[in-house]
């Protein structure tokens, strides 16, 4: 049975995990035979948004717990990751993506990424294994493996952001997977684009799929 890595940035769109993206993910997993193992980064949230009016509150979390919320509690810790007991690295989307695993959102495409994703990423890729990623954490991978291909969707800024961070961006729709074939990379836009959950479900499910083809 293959086995994927999942990686969350949190809990919540707006400052942690898009919790579609990711419910959805481990949902497509499921069904295609494979099995999963939920990790984080055990460091402070960026911040913390009010969900229901968009701004900040005068408290902190930390991603690692936050993300335990969607885990269930069965979660790992990020820096305990090992890519020879993998197959397969997926990131679900979320403005933590851009805000915990890395610094995209406040320093654009002169980001930093959190050295136990970026450990985690260039492992897998070393390995020659499928690295996917959902919604904004295809930029986080472009940052991380130089003149990678990837979606993002439509959004001209973050590929803006992509390309002067070395990558490649293709434009795509709704579902749609762009498959960079040599460097073993899967993205989709999801939330990126204006997105019904199904949308989330067919473009999280796609990716999954892509994944465990390349894995034959």
């Amino acid at each position: 049975m293959k086995k994927f890595a999942v990686i969350l940035s949190g809990s919540g769109v707006f400052d942690g995990t898009e919790i579609h993206e990711a419910t959805l993910s481990l949902l497509a997993i499921a069904q295609a035979g494979a099995e999963y193992e939920i990790f984080a980064p055990d460091i402070p949230q960026h911040h913390v948004i009010n969900h229901i009016t968009g701004e900040e509150m005068n408290e902190t979390r930390n991603v690692l717990i936050e993300s335990a919320r969607i885990a269930r509690g069965k979660i790992s810790l990020l820096s305990a990751f090992e890519s020879s007991s993998f197959d397969a690295i997926l990131f679900p989307g979320g403005f933590g993506v851009a805000k915990n695993l890395c610094s995209l959102a406040v320093k654009g495409p002169d980001c930093s990424v959190n050295a136990d994703v970026e450990k985690a990423i260039k492992a897998m890729y070393n390995a020659k294994k499928p690295i996917g990623a959902l919604c904004i954490a295809p930029a986080l991978i472009a940052r991380v493996i130089e003149g990678v291909k990837v979606t993002i969707g439509q959004d001209e800024s973050t590929a803006g952001a992509i390309h002067s961070m070395g990558g490649v961006h293709i434009s795509t729709t709704h579902g749609e997977v762009v498959e960079d074939k040599t460097k073993r990379v899967f993205t989709t836009p999801c939330y990126m684009l204006d997105a019904s959950i199904s949308d989330i479900y067919n473009g999280a499910n796609n990716v999954v799929k892509a994944m465990m083809d390349n894995m034959k």
